[in-house]
């Protein structure tokens, strides 16, 4: 790879760089995070990346744009928020939300909400393998315990979010485990022991946090008593969820369920259901836009060698192994904000994490960690990831509210870190 001057470099991550300024340093300075609409946030850096791009014809950099928009990956999470839209509509309005609520609450006391709710998404995100089906299954059961309970609204939906990057960290079958393993040439099974020893102890952590935030909720002393019928479409896309159903079949067979006991029930017509679906869809829509906008965005940063820069920086001044786990991990976080996918960031610096567990003799089970760990505490923790863009678009929240409330991801994060500094676990470091 060529080398890339600074000035170049921080030419092609100015996009990046007028988005945090119009976005997150604006809506500081207001002390209101919707003082600027994300979208147009979006949308002003897109315009300036195309307008700045250099040594290609309009055309082209709009084409670059399109192409980033529309990937592969890219139109699978939209055909995801259409159908999460759907679903979550037409089972508000059948009551489904109320009734599985109720459920909980009969079974759990209001102080065990919190850490229920976080070993349920652990649970789920461990057996299915992906953080976004667990925030489609959860999202809108943890927002109605929130308003049923009176508490924050934010924090229900954080923990959720939380635990469905434990899974996405650990399962088996998670893109990110299988990427992370195959690029670096080590068995999965290896690979979980050595993740365990290094985000159990976090995931412990905060289960104990939430136990402690927890005490002081209580439910509802009048819990209404409890629909079933009304329950089963999530108590069916939780259960095909842990099964391994595919997410997109997951959500076509819920909506499915909402219409039929819907319409049984006399919760609805079948008017009635295609409206609650089409309304679901149309909320759904500043979300779809801010993801098209940032994979745009992300491209042509991309094309423009921005990620290439950040690689070079990365790598120039690497001296001895811990510094070497340290590269690999700062990179894949950094090319992670700069594409908003942990799966795509693994993709990109897994062939560099080889070339220098090859060159410093690196325990490859340990750099295919870093390398899941710390994408996933990144993506955990950008208001322009799919999850936390998909849990606020089902919670009806601001991305940046649920942010402060992320604990885990924080938490896996900083015990990536230490695994590094502390050279922990030593066997494998």
């Amino acid at each position: 790879m060529n080398k890339i001057s600074h000035r170049k470099g921080l030419f092609a991550l100015s996009p990046l760089i007028v988005f945090v300024v119009l976005y997150l340093v604006t809506s500081i300075v207001a002390g209101d995070f919707y003082k600027v609409p994300i979208t147009v946030a979006f949308m002003i850096s897109s315009i300036y990346a195309i307008a700045v791009t250099r040594g290609f014809t309009l055309k082209h950099r709009i084409e670059s744009f399109s192409r980033g928009a529309g990937t592969h990956n890219m139109m699978l999470m939209l055909w995801i928020f259409v159908l999460a839209g759907a679903f979550a509509n037409s089972a508000k309005v059948m009551g489904s939300i109320d009734a599985t609520v109720s459920l909980t609450l009969s079974f759990l006391p209001g102080s065990m909400l919190l850490p229920g709710l976080f070993i349920a998404a652990c649970f789920i995100s461990l057996s299915i393998g992906t953080s976004v089906g667990t925030i489609v299954a959860l999202t809108p059961i943890a927002a109605g315990l929130a308003h049923s309970t009176g508490t924050s609204v934010p924090l229900m939906v954080a923990v959720v979010v939380g635990g469905s990057f434990f899974g996405d960290n650990l399962s088996f079958i998670s893109d990110t485990t299988v990427i992370a393993t195959t690029t670096q040439g080590c068995r999965m099974a290896d690979k979980f022991r050595v993740n365990s020893f290094i985000v159990l102890p976090a995931a412990v952590l905060i289960l104990l946090v939430y136990v402690y935030l927890g005490q002081h909720i209580e439910a509802p002393t009048a819990i209404p008593q409890t629909d079933i019928p009304r329950v089963l479409p999530y108590l069916i896309v939780l259960l095909c969820a842990i099964f391994g159903m595919n997410v997109m079949a997951v959500l076509t067979l819920g909506i499915t369920m909402t219409g039929i006991i819907g319409m049984t029930n006399g919760s609805y017509n079948l008017y009635g259901w295609f409206n609650a679906m089409g309304d679901g869809i149309v909320n759904m829509g500043e979300l779809i836009i801010i993801t098209m906008l940032a994979g745009g965005l992300l491209e042509v940063v991309r094309e423009n060698k921005g990620l290439d820069y950040l690689i070079q920086l990365q790598t120039a001044r690497i001296k001895g192994k811990r510094a070497a786990y340290l590269s690999i991990g700062c990179l894949v976080a950094l090319v992670d904000l700069c594409t908003a996918n942990n799966t795509v960031a693994i993709i990109t610096v897994g062939p560099i994490a080889k070339q220098l567990g090859e060159r410093y003799a690196l325990d490859n089970r340990k750099c295919a960690s870093i390398l899941d760990t710390f994408s996933c505490a990144v993506q955990g923790l950008i208001p322009y990831g799919a999850q936390v863009l998909m849990a606020a678009g089902l919670a009806a929240l601001n991305p940046v509210e649920i942010i402060p409330w992320l604990f885990y991801p924080v938490a896996i994060g900083l015990a990536a870190l230490l695994s590094i500094i502390l050279r922990y676990p030593k066997r494998y470091s």
